[in-house]
């Protein structure tokens, strides 16, 4: 009775159970998963909950092939109902396969850093000051929190609103009305 040795914390036991209920636990594994990597830990996963749960085999219960079994069974069900829930992404055509960039002339497309600049001078100075902090000088909204002493809600109210303007006043260019008109 290997398993029997196993909870008694034998290390000897535990590398005779790995040589002879292996092939079982990789049989069982199989089944549920075909991803070779993800197999090699639904077993490593198994015999370590084996050397963890082994004082729970009961020989009156179960052989110790179905002790282990059952063990593998759950281990790779478990990781299959995992896998089934993550999102399956797909992946990014090639460069090559995406449209270029609209060759239409638009003030969106041609916004240059300087109409930015002067757009964001119709920000208020606050506004202006948090832009600068988070965007010029990369600072995070808690950083920012701690440098100018305002509310962590207030700086995000103000930098949200702020890109909300501008983007009000570049679509107001992009249809020919003048920036300053609302």
């Amino acid at each position: 009775m290997v398993l029997l040795r196993v909870a008694q914390g034998d290390e000897r036991a535990m590398e005779q159970s790995i040589t002879k209920f292996g092939p079982l636990v990789w049989s069982i594994a199989k089944r549920h998963v075909q991803d070779h990597s993800a197999l090699e830990d639904i077993v490593q996963e198994t015999f370590t909950d084996l050397w963890k749960s082994a004082k729970r085999y009961n020989p009156a219960i179960a052989t110790e092939s179905t002790f282990v079994g059952l063990l593998a069974r759950r281990r790779a069900i478990d990781f299959a109902r995992k896998e089934s829930r993550r999102p399956q992404f797909e992946s990014l055509p090639d460069a090559d396969s995406l449209p270029h960039a609209s060759t239409e002339s638009s003030a969106a497309l041609l916004c240059e850093s300087k109409d930015v600049r002067a757009a964001l001078k119709e920000l208020p100075e606050e506004t202006q000051r948090i832009f600068s902090l988070h965007f010029d000088e990369g600072m995070t909204h808690p950083e920012i929190v701690e440098k100018t002493g305002l509310p962590l809600g207030t700086v995000k109210t103000r930098l949200r609103r702020g890109l909300i303007d501008l983007r009000n006043k570049f679509r107001r260019l992009d249809s020919g009305q003048s920036p300053s008109n609302p």
